[in-house]
């Protein structure tokens, strides 16, 4: 989807129209894609700190443990000395946006996906009882239940 620091510039255009949580940001990228992408927080927390140790961005610590991201005078100049590149990145993300709209709510795969990830790590952790098993599989047999009837 993205080219070689694109995703970084994206990002920082993303805190420069508004300060952002991480998951915020998350949330953004995800729907202007309609649906079709959605950034792990493992790509877009490293990309982050990125930014802030090139003095692009700064933090401040806001709702618990969440830090929000705003972006630096340096970050704006950056922005701007790359202005084309901004505006391409966005242009395709329209292109795709629009190329999967009416797909899955994004919210949907966002759920998805942390379910699966949930029960990733869960199996990582070691084997399972046969109660466990049993749990699990309720949980996940009573979702499926409510997703036909919804």
């Amino acid at each position: 989807m993205f080219d070689h620091g694109d995703l970084r510039l994206l990002i920082l255009q993303l805190i420069a129209e508004k300060p952002r949580h991480g998951y915020e940001l998350i949330k953004a990228i995800e729907e202007q894609l309609g649906g079709s992408y959605s950034p792990s927080p493992g790509v877009i927390y490293p990309t982050l700190t990125m930014l802030e140790e090139l003095g692009y961005a700064t933090v401040a610590p806001s709702e618990g443990a969440k830090k929000l991201y705003t972006v630096t005078s340096e970050g704006t100049a950056f922005l701007n000395t790359n202005r084309s590149a901004v505006e391409a990145v966005f242009a395709r993300m329209r292109e795709v946006g629009a190329a999967h709209g009416g797909g899955p709510a994004p919210q949907i795969l966002r759920g998805m996906e942390n379910l699966r990830m949930a029960l990733r790590m869960r199996m990582a952790r070691g084997p399972l009882t046969e109660e466990q098993v049993r749990a699990i599989t309720a949980v996940l047999d009573g979702a499926a239940t409510q997703v036909e009837q919804t």
